[in-house]
């Protein structure tokens, strides 16, 4: 029997897919498109979230546990799902991959900049397929201890307390924003990952309450931003935050400590494990969808192609714009799947069991 996940693990896997590259320039997203207290918007995102997870819910529930897979082949020719299998797995893999790539090349920016930036791709695609190999439950288990070994950075905030000027939030709200609506879509894709959460019912049970632990994680994770933004806000102000590349690394580049030359480099370096994590489950959801197509294929197979192709493609974009704009229309892709698939599973699941009432009662 396969180890279910508990209740914790599955909050903090959920926290920690979600915390990818975005957490170092979402403050000056909002600033750029939300303009004064831009930080605002992160809770209106968090609650749809939320209603997301809620549509997902019913699917679980409808369900009964069933595999979204399971679902789908009951009613749809294998056939047809085929290509939706490869498309979808294509995108997981995409974004697994970029995510990594992007996160290699600010490190690669700040701290190594003549090093070629693939050769800590690789180094980080070589991790990842050493953590899939051991499973779903043990990827939980390592996700628990980069959590810990992550979530004290939140405690470097207290350092500006002294910076902190309540003045600098202005009592206006969204103002000198510009384009909220493509902005708002730009703070949701800061929450994605979540969605992954579809693919987690065969591998919990009653005692781990899914949806519980994801709201948990999902509440993380909009706390930690919205404090994050709030003093972001606070101490350099919307004007500054719209001209600041990467607002949270030059916060971290104001801590200074008597031994330790640019500690950011430090602190930086913390974020690879979050990093991963979100590569790694991406890789993940990938291996599940491509499974389902070639089903006498060994699983580390799987993950060892997703992987090899993935950082084929990567050596495409080869600077951060590219790789953001990949990033967005992949993102765009998910934001449709997380609240269209659902809606797609409950409709097959009430004609399911409506064909079966009427078997019943012939």
């Amino acid at each position: 029997m396969k180890e279910k996940l508990s209740q914790f693990h599955t909050a903090i896997l959920i926290y920690m897919i979600q915390t990818g590259v975005y957490v170092f320039s979402i403050t000056q997203v909002e600033a750029q498109y939300f303009g004064t207290n831009g930080w605002l918007i992160t809770i209106p995102a968090s609650i749809l979230v939320c209603l997301n997870i809620y549509q997902i819910y019913w699917v679980y529930r409808l369900g009964e546990g069933q595999s979204i897979f399971d679902i789908l082949e009951k009613s749809i020719p294998k056939f047809i799902l085929a290509p939706f299998y490869l498309a979808i797995s294509t995108v997981w893999a995409l974004i697994g991959c970029l995510v990594a790539k992007q996160y290699v090349l600010i490190f690669q920016m700040f701290a190594f900049p003549t090093t070629n930036p693939m050769v800590f791709k690789i180094a980080i695609d070589v991790l990842a397929f050493m953590l899939l190999t051991k499973g779903l439950y043990n990827i939980s288990k390592a996700s628990t201890v980069f959590f810990w070994s992550t979530i004290w950075m939140s405690l470097l905030l207290l350092y500006y307390a002294g910076e902190f000027r309540i003045e600098r939030l202005t009592p206006y709200i969204f103002k000198d924003g510009s384009n909220m609506l493509e902005g708002f879509f730009q703070i949701y894709l800061a929450f994605l990952g979540y969605e992954l959460c579809l693919l987690l019912f065969p591998y919990t049970d009653k005692k781990t309450k899914l949806f519980r632990a994801v709201i948990y994680g999902n509440l993380i994770r909009t706390v930690s931003y919205t404090i994050m933004s709030f003093v972001s806000f606070g101490v350099v102000g919307s004007d500054m935050l719209k001209v600041m590349l990467f607002p949270l690394l030059d916060l971290l580049a104001y801590i200074k400590l008597p031994f330790i030359e640019r500690i950011e480099n430090l602190f930086y370096g913390f974020f690879l494990f979050t990093t991963l994590i979100t590569l790694v489950l991406y890789f993940w959801a990938a291996g599940e969808s491509t499974q389902r197509v070639f089903p006498k294929i060994k699983i580390n197979a799987h993950y060892f192609f997703i992987i090899l192709v993935a950082l084929l493609i990567s050596y495409i974009p080869a600077v951060l714009n590219r790789i953001r704009e990949w990033l967005l229309f992949l993102g765009y892709i998910q934001i449709g799947f997380a609240f269209i698939m659902p809606m797609i599973l409950i409709v097959l699941l009430l004609w399911q069991r409506r064909k079966r009432q009427r078997a019943a009662q012939c």
